[in-house]
């Protein structure tokens, strides 16, 4: 399994890409509109973005279920920006505001937030609600993210 391909959304435009996993930490580029198919941010999830990202990116996506009401929520975010940011070439980042994108939100049963859910290959394979220390994240992250 030295140099395998993998699949990855572009955060910019959505379109698939594949690139040798190798070739993951050489800052890719996206095919179609030249943009970074890594995001150092969390990329804005929704009712109709959110399949795509975790059911098309051979990156683990590490989602974080928020709302703008919810102060822990709030008190996360930069933790969990500046975590998205450190190991982007090892999962995909995505916030999803529940208040705004109900259905995906209610199609998870999230029923308190902040959640995080880690999905592969379009499965759920770790969820945990509540904020944490970016340590405890990061933490929570090694142990739970499959090695791509």
């Amino acid at each position: 399994m030295t140099d395998s391909s993998i699949q990855i959304i572009c955060p910019s435009c959505n379109t698939k890409n594949r690139l040798p996993k190798s070739k993951l930490n050489d800052k890719p580029i996206c095919g179609k509109c030249g943009k970074s198919i890594l995001s150092t941010n969390p990329i804005v999830g929704s009712d109709q973005n959110f399949k795509r990202y975790v059911t098309d990116n051979g990156l683990p996506v590490v989602v974080d279920f928020w709302a703008p009401w919810c102060g822990p929520c709030k008190q996360f975010a930069p933790i969990y920006e500046q975590v998205a940011a450190e190991m982007s070439t090892q999962a995909c980042f995505v916030k999803l505001n529940t208040e705004s994108n109900q259905t995906t939100a209610g199609g998870y049963n999230i029923r308190s937030i902040p959640t995080l859910m880690i999905f592969h290959q379009g499965k759920e394979i770790a969820r945990m609600s509540g904020a944490l220390p970016k340590a405890q994240l990061k933490q929570w992250l090694l142990q739970n993210l499959p090695s791509v």
